[in-house]
């Protein structure tokens, strides 16, 4: 037998409300007014935790320096994307190279300086894979151009400057960090030239500008990595970056202000922001001679350097010895064959640009005129080449003859003899610079004079004293000035240079 409850609609509804109504009645009875805080709960140990787990705002950790790209930021990219900057091919932009630290953090780098390296590589990991192969073909496109310069006459607070003929990307230089600095780079690939196409209508590749900072460490050397920054940047033909920035911020006008809130605002200058180091293989060019580095060595050491003018230096006679040996520079001839016109180039350090004319005999370059050697090898490596096609030398702002003096028992045999003493023979020296390292330099190459023995050189003045040959003194030598060079030996060499009875 079963029973059957009937019960209609509105008894049902009041009788669950009351029962509701009633199970809620108690709650928070028992704890009292005052019991149920906020701080209590924040106290449990599980918001103890997270709480600690914070850093504290004074121990955030700033990065020791900061580089800043003065060239405005695009005000085309969303809030959460990194910021895009467009630059102009070969237009020179400053970077500035600023202290960060906070008082009293990297003690050990105050009063000393680093050293940063700065590089143009590519944004999309795909490129980065073919860096090699990608800049290689570059580089054949483009014979003699590099893909990253520093403009020196506008850089400031900047110390030996460098670029390596190996790595065409990329750039180094010293810097005090308590110095103004600021360095000026110019980027001369644009981003169209890796896309899969040369038409219109196809979009660049993002290319980086990459800081990396180093101090010294245990050795001689800046390996010690302290610091790395890196921002996003594209570039274009000459005024190119100007139109773009120009259609990126008129097509912001049109936005709603909706729209507008999720796109970052252009900024006048672009922060680099932290990266990792820059891999140590980075690309290296198989050319080892594509361009000359920067030299910022003073003229004033005495160093061993190559002779400009009539004499080449070639090379030493032993690892033991530092002379110098000189030969005169031959020019191209216009019967040379293809081989002696290749052999003529490498002399001449124009290496990458064997390939380009491998099939040129001698006739066949000093016919290039000199917007043609320009077109091929550009501005600089062009100029030089044509030069020295043309054998345009520059005229040297000081000339000096030298003659080794003879040994005295072989003056007094010739006289003894009876024989008429010959004349002496003379070397003609022509300084580009006339400096007193410029000076020794060429009297020890004509003499075979090893450097590294020459200790102090002297001029021969009134009543025989000897004064110190200096910068100074050989800038005010008369033209064509002639001197005899005699020798004392000790343990090094002590060089006089005495005038001759005979000034021409």
């Amino acid at each position: 037998m079963a029973w059957v409850l009937k019960m209609d609609d509105a008894t049902i509804e009041s009788g669950l409300v009351h029962d509701f109504d009633a199970s809620l009645s108690g709650i928070g009875q028992e704890l009292g007014a005052g019991a149920y805080s906020m701080s209590d709960v924040l106290a449990l140990p599980i918001f103890k935790q997270e709480k600690t787990s914070l850093p504290p705002e004074h121990e955030t950790k700033n990065p020791p320096f900061q580089y800043v790209l003065c060239a405005a930021t695009s005000p085309a990219v969303k809030l959460h994307d990194e910021t895009l900057t467009y630059l102009n091919q070969g237009q020179s932009y400053e970077v500035r190279m600023l202290d960060n630290r906070k008082p009293g953090e990297l003690p050990e780098l105050n009063n000393k300086m680093v050293k940063s390296t700065v590089r143009v590589v590519f944004h999309d990991r795909r490129l980065q894979y073919t860096e090699h192969q990608q800049l290689e073909g570059w580089k054949w496109n483009r014979p003699g151009d590099r893909l990253l310069d520093i403009d020196i006459p506008m850089s400031v607070g900047i110390v030996e400057p460098k670029t390596h003929p190996s790595q065409l990307n990329a750039a180094e230089f010293l810097w005090d960090m308590k110095k103004r600095t600021s360095v000026f780079v110019q980027v001369h690939c644009i981003s169209t030239e890796f896309t899969p196409r040369k038409h219109g209508g196809e979009k660049g590749v993002p290319f980086r500008i990459q800081i990396d900072t180093f101090a010294l460490g245990d050795t001689v050397e800046y390996t010690e990595h302290l610091h790395s920054a890196s921002c996003q940047i594209k570039v274009f033909k000459p005024k190119g970056a100007d139109r773009k920035q120009k259609t990126d911020r008129e097509k912001m006008e049109k936005r709603t202000a909706q729209e507008k809130e999720k796109y970052q605002p252009s900024y006048d200058t672009t922060i680099l922001s932290e990266c990792s180091p820059w891999p140590d293989k980075a690309y290296v060019s198989t050319n080892q001679a594509a361009t000359p580095s920067f030299s910022s060595t003073p003229l004033s050491t005495y160093t061993a350097s190559s002779v400009p003018d009539r004499y080449e230096c070639v090379g030493v006679s032993a690892p033991s010895s530092d002379a110098c040996f000189c030969r005169i520079v031959q020019q191209l001839s216009p019967t040379a064959s293809i081989q002696d016109t290749q052999k003529w180039l490498l002399k001449n350090r124009f290496n990458s640009y064997a390939r380009l004319f491998s099939n040129f005999s001698g006739s066949d370059l000093l016919k290039l005129t000199r917007e043609d050697v320009v077109q091929i090898c550009g501005p600089a490596d062009g100029i030089r080449l044509f030069n020295a096609l043309k054998s345009r030398s520059v005229r040297p702002r000081l000339t000096v003859y030298v003659c080794q003096e003879s040994p005295a028992d072989e003056r007094q045999g010739s006289t003894e003899n009876g024989e008429n003493s010959i004349s002496p023979v003379y070397h003609a020296l022509y300084l580009e610079e006339p400096t007193a390292a410029e000076l020794i330099r060429k009297i020890a190459c004509v003499c075979g004079l090893p450097l590294g023995t020459i200790n102090q050189v002297y001029r021969q003045g009134p009543m025989g004293i000897l004064i110190l040959l200096s910068d100074q003194m050989v800038y005010n030598f008369p033209d064509e000035s002639s001197f005899l060079i005699s020798t004392v030996k000790g343990q090094l060499l002590m060089l006089v240079l005495s005038c001759n009875i005979i000034d021409l």
